[in-house]
């Protein structure tokens, strides 16, 4: 997805300067500004997540390009579709998983179907800083709650991934990049479209790059599915990808 900042930049929709206090009203100034079009975009260009209440996990939303809205909980996951119409965000019902988590855990599910449980959600964004933009979502009870974005990978890399599959070894090695290091051992595994492994690699490789949300455990083998952005223009010293972690689909305890 190409995405521009350049009309958006322009009009810095400032929540401070709404003295009155009435999110309808700057939704509507909002949103007219942007104009319907760049208000989807821009939603769709970030992950938007936020803290509450006692809850482990912040509360994440993803809203796609396909008109799907995913909404990570501390507990389960839910979705709806999304569209912005008449200067709101509207939502059908939520379906989500059904697993049994700790209650501060749980709450947090219940804040998500308040904001977008079968909803026309007045929202304000605040574009002012791309880098660090902010969505104001009015609740059904009537309370806001200010989610903070950050762009997607696609957004920031203005590329579309390629997904690879990645067995992590629980041994690191030092090696030399551009300084000394220390890198991961890979092997690439490759499967067919019934989910059947065709190919691993038969000897770990040093790998020299980072994968932005992978946690290396040496108690652990992992195997994780990883999106790969080409990066345009890349500098001498950087590397032509940027590596996404994006699932891992096996963890296995080793001694």
């Amino acid at each position: 997805m190409k995405f521009k900042f350049l009309a958006i930049a322009l009009f810095p929709l400032t929540l401070a300067a709404c003295q009155s206090g009435d999110l309808q009203k700057a939704g509507d100034v909002a949103v007219s500004v942007l104009q319907q079009q760049n208000a989807d975009k821009t939603l769709a260009s970030y992950q938007w997540s936020t803290r509450t209440g006692s809850a482990p996990k912040p509360l994440v939303l993803h809203f796609d390009d396909k008109g799907r809205l995913a909404i990570a909980t501390s507990c389960n996951g839910m979705g709806a579709s999304w569209k912005v119409e008449n200067n709101q965000i509207v939502t059908d019902n939520l379906m989500g998983t059904q697993m049994a988590c700790e209650t501060q855990a749980m709450e947090q599910e219940k804040v998500a179907k308040d904001l977008f449980n079968n909803r026309k959600a007045p929202f304000v964004l605040d574009l002012k800083d791309p880098q660090n933009p902010t969505l104001t979502i009015l609740s059904a009870t009537g309370q806001k709650y200010i989610f903070n974005g950050k762009m997607t990978p696609e957004t920031k890399y203005q590329s579309q991934a390629e997904t690879i599959f990645l067995e992590i070894s629980p041994k690191t090695k030092p090696c030399t990049g551009v300084a000394a290091q220390t890198c991961l051992q890979v092997r690439e595994i490759k499967y067919n479209d019934s989910g059947v492994k065709t190919q691993v690699d038969k000897d770990w490789t040093l790998f020299y790059d980072q994968i932005e949300g992978f946690e290396h455990n040496p108690a652990e083998r992992q195997v994780i599915r990883v999106k790969r952005y080409e990066i345009k223009n890349p500098a001498a010293d950087q590397s032509k990808y940027a590596y996404v972690h994006d699932m891992t689909i096996e963890r296995t305890s080793v001694k």
